[in-house]
């Protein structure tokens, strides 16, 4: 999911939860029909540097879909800021598009509104089946145990990106595989008046995709098995203190991250003012900030030792965007020609290549468009070290509540006061009594 979209997300989030518990309106009922054979809206998210730019992209192949079908696509881009809110109102209005554009961490907690069509056998058999698609991809689409609730559209993940020039300039000749090596080149850095490592602290869902990295590598799980907050486990705990110590003890986030929120630390980054940013599938953002892809390397995040892998090993989130359905489309039949459409293997290679980020569909994984160094790092990490956002109801609360304790912790760190265990573990506890009970 674009982290572009998290600031205003974390004003709406908790109204899920009130969604959630409807269940009602026409989005749920399941009233689906094939009423309005010739036409379909679709909502789709803005991934593109623009509104505009999206649309430059899409419509050429929406046109291509209609050429084939004879069904007219009506487009409409929403951006990130009222994404989340539009979709929360279709789900109790039943006044939604047939298709849409979900962040795959939203699965899970918009799948509990009833509002979205499963994704059974039979659904998947309309698309050429469930084992087209990448297993990673599909392990963020809903929660464990139910038939998924979407469809992966695009697949991204994070990766270090590293300035060529400061690192040459400071001596170093590889990116740091460990965190340790990445505090030790922090020093180097800094030493030739460059910021190290840019954050957007005060973004609650890029604070949630990193605090839930730490927590893999601690050993640590946010939830129970069973499904209840768990936010004041101790390794919990040691795991976000190790994420904001950064920059509270570390002092490889400049302290005015904390107030970062909507991209800054990429301009940071592609202005040439900070050696390293941690992102999520960032060639088109620097291109679109004029940073020349020769301007910098990308290597695997760092892990606390070894290379990496599964469990301790995870260095990223499995980031990406889904494509579902309205249970109450007038155009059910069309709606799944054109999730078809949109997920062949034609689609996805242009698609993923106009956004620059990686085929959730096996087939087009494999296209010679996708090998280039930097998409080999990131189709690396989604095979083999990225794990799935938790596939809880819940999921859109989780973000907000502990997302939003870790901007007030980097808070503190720039301020000057100290980020304790204890001061943690309380920002972790008020967290958890905003969750919804079970």
């Amino acid at each position: 999911m674009r982290s572009i979209r998290a600031a205003a997300v974390g004003a709406v989030t908790m109204s899920l939860a009130l969604a959630a518990t409807a269940c009602g309106g026409g989005s749920s009922s399941g009233s689906g029909s094939n009423d309005s054979p010739k036409t379909l809206t679709y909502w789709a998210s803005n991934q593109g540097a623009s509104i505009s730019v999206d649309k430059k992209v899409l419509q050429p192949e929406l046109d291509k879909f209609e050429r084939r079908t004879g069904i007219k696509v009506k487009l409409e881009v929403v951006p990130w800021s009222d994404l989340l809110n539009r979709i929360l109102t279709a789900t109790t209005s039943g006044q939604g598009p047939d298709v849409l554009n979900i962040g795959n961490t939203w699965s899970a907690s918009l799948q509990a509104t009833g509002a979205l069509q499963p994704w059974d056998a039979k659904n998947f058999g309309k698309i050429g089946g469930r084992d087209r698609f990448v297993d990673s991809a599909l392990g963020s689409t809903g929660a464990e145990g139910k038939d998924p609730a979407a469809v992966p559209l695009y697949s991204m993940a994070y990766a270090l990106y590293y300035n060529k020039k400061i690192f040459a300039d400071a001596g170093i000749g590889k990116p740091p595989a460990t965190w340790d090596e990445l505090v030790a080149d922090g020093r180097k850095i800094k030493a030739k008046g460059k910021s190290v490592l840019g954050a957007e602290g005060a973004n609650v869902s890029e604070n949630i995709h990193h605090v839930f990295v730490f927590a893999k590598q601690h050993g640590a799980d946010f939830f129970t098995a069973d499904g209840k907050p768990d936010f004041t486990n101790p390794k919990v705990v040691e795991a976000i203190k190790a994420y904001v110590d950064l920059m509270a003890k570390d002092k490889v986030i400049p302290t005015g991250d904390a107030e970062y929120a909507q991209n800054q630390s990429v301009s940071d980054f592609a202005k040439g003012k900070q050696a390293m940013l941690l992102w999520q599938t960032a060639a088109s953002n620097l291109k679109s900030q004029g940073m020349s892809e020769d301007d910098y390397g990308v290597a695997p995040v760092p892990v606390r030792s070894g290379t990496p892998g599964t469990g301790a090993q995870t260095n990223s989130m499995v980031a990406g965007i889904n494509i579902a359905v309205f249970r109450n489309s007038h155009n059910l039949d069309g709606a799944a020609k054109f999730v078809k459409f949109m997920t062949s293997d034609e689609e996805q290679k242009i698609l993923n290549k106009a956004y620059t980020t990686i085929p959730p569909v096996k087939a087009a994984l494999q296209d010679p468009a996708f090998s280039d160094p930097a998409t080999v790092v990131l189709k690396q990490t989604l095979a083999t070290s990225a794990a799935a956002l938790p596939q809880v109801a819940a999921e859109s609360q989780f973000e907000t509540a502990v997302g939003t304790a870790v901007k007030e912790l980097f808070a503190d760190a720039a301020a000057g006061r100290a980020v304790t265990t204890d001061s943690v573990k309380a920002e972790l506890e008020k967290a958890q009594q905003q969750m919804p009970a079970a």
